[in-house]
């Protein structure tokens, strides 16, 4: 078969001629699917990234005497700071309301770490309402719309292991009540042996693949749509939308499409902005901001070297605090110029894979075996001509979904978020029983559709109200 040929020559070339192993034994569908993946593959792409991350085992270096704290807008404390807020503030409403602003929500992952099947986004987080993580974020959407006449289009990335399930769920619930969401799918790169960089077979007719990182959603906006459609970066502009807000999904705290945080991005005709928290421990696992050379960048935190984690300020404090929570506002020209002149670097993770051995066994290794090529966002920022970096309370806007029991759990988020309201009704001028730690000592919920900050709330609640037993207020 001429086309076989024309195929194994080409593996032959990068060395991959191994996928073709059993191709005597596949049916002429399975090997239709698998012509189609190595024909989506870049091969002379991932030569150059096995040279680089497997058989140069690349290490990223950081050139700790050249990394200096990045500058952050604070936490307003004066009345003065507190103006200023509430100035930007007001760009951020009027870009809102003149439907200037759509949102990016990266939900491609699954809740294997939390022992849950399925989508995380379909995981129940609510303290009280059980709702899942894409109804709370749906939720807060369909509010703004409603204070500002305008709903933020949504645009949910999701990976071609959950798209189905993810577009399922949000058509079970009628999508809870958002106009036009629009799901596309990530790219995908295929896994290598660590060893070797062979690319990994997960089956006779299918080639080990895994998520392109949360990088990749750059690429895939401007990616066409099903039956070559309008690309998402298409849909922005026909709708006139100009900039957006982008976070992720196992973050139910997140203020989406904060307007002061728009008007903050606007007001320093940024490309690209960052919401950040100050790092509690030289330990912590976020990135951090900083800068290199009078450029801005993100450190990995396992690319951190130590002694730069914990270098210290005369009053104690990290020098090094600006800490990445995935909370970003990019303007979409920003996003079309990058990909149209610029990709952003590959990193190397090492992971678990299984595989097909030689015989056609499945393998499924007890350590890390092979190499994944993922891309992540925050590599843009070095990119960006101007940029914002503000700061954000952690207490009120991060408490990410990540494990099935410990930090980072949901017995760690339902607390976070009961804590949160009970802050909101004690603003509101409700009684809220706390806890000798200042803790709320049950379940309290607020859905966005009843409230989506104290301030509304206080305007529908009568002062004196006791709370004395969970409660979910929508």
């Amino acid at each position: 078969m001429a086309f076989k040929t024309d195929l194994a020559e080409r593996l032959e070339l990068h060395g991959q001629r191994h996928l073709l192993r059993w191709w005597d034994d596949l049916s002429e569908a399975q090997r239709a699917r698998l012509e189609a993946e190595i024909a989506a593959i870049d091969l002379e792409q991932i030569d150059r990234l096995i040279a680089e991350h497997v058989h140069g085992a690349a290490v990223a270096t950081v050139p700790t005497d050249r990394v200096e704290p990045i500058e952050v807008i604070r936490l307003p404390e004066t009345d003065g700071e507190r103006v200023a807020r509430r100035r930007a503030m007001e760009l951020g409403e009027e870009a809102l309301a003149a439907g200037e602003v759509g949102v990016i929500l990266v939900a491609g992952g699954s809740g294997t770490r939390l022992g849950f099947d399925g989508p995380k986004g379909t995981f129940p987080i609510g303290p009280v309402s059980s709702a899942s993580l894409f109804q709370i974020h749906a939720e807060k959407i369909v509010a703004l719309g409603g204070r500002y006449g305008k709903q933020p289009p949504l645009y949910v990335m999701t990976s071609p292991e959950n798209h189905d399930a993810t577009v399922r769920f949000f058509d079970e619930h009628d999508r809870f009540g958002l106009e036009r969401p629009r799901f596309f799918q990530q790219g995908q790169m295929p896994a290598v042996d660590r060893r070797t960089g062979k690319i990994l077979l997960a089956a006779p007719d299918h080639v080990a693949l895994s998520p392109d990182g949360h990088g990749g959603t750059l690429l895939a906006m401007a990616a066409r749509g099903a039956d070559a459609g309008p690309s998402c970066l298409d849909d922005m502009r026909e709708r006139g939308v100009r900039t957006l807000f982008y976070f992720q999904v196992d973050n139910p705290m997140v203020e989406i499409a904060d307007a002061a945080f728009l008007g903050l991005h606007r007001k320093a005709d940024a490309e690209m902005s960052f919401k950040i928290v100050e790092r509690r421990t030289p330990e912590e696992k976020v990135g951090v901001v900083v800068t290199i050379d009078g450029r801005p960048q993100v450190i990995e935190y396992s690319d951190l070297p130590p002694e730069l984690a914990g270098k210290r300020r005369s009053d104690g404090q990290l020098e090094i605090w600006a800490g990445s929570i995935a909370i970003h506002v990019l303007e979409r020209a920003f996003i079309e110029r990058l990909v149209g002149q610029h990709r952003l670097p590959f990193h190397r993770a090492v992971k678990k894979v299984a595989h097909i051995d030689d015989s056609g066994a499945t393998i499924k290794p007890a350590e890390p075996n092979a190499v994944k090529f993922e891309q992540f966002i925050f590599d843009a920022l070095p990119e960006a001509e101007r940029w914002s970096i503000v700061e954000t309370d952690r207490a009120r806007e991060f408490e990410p979904l990540k494990n099935a029991t410990g930090p980072d759990s949901p017995a760690t988020v339902h607390q976070r978020m009961s804590d949160l309201f009970g802050d909101w009704l004690e603003q509101a001028g409700a009684i809220v029983p706390r806890r000798p730690d200042g803790s709320a000592p049950f379940g309290i919920e607020i859905s966005p559709l009843y409230a989506l900050d104290p301030h509304e709330l206080k305007a529908k609640l009568e002062p004196g109200l006791v709370i004395e037993k969970p409660i979910y207020l929508r």
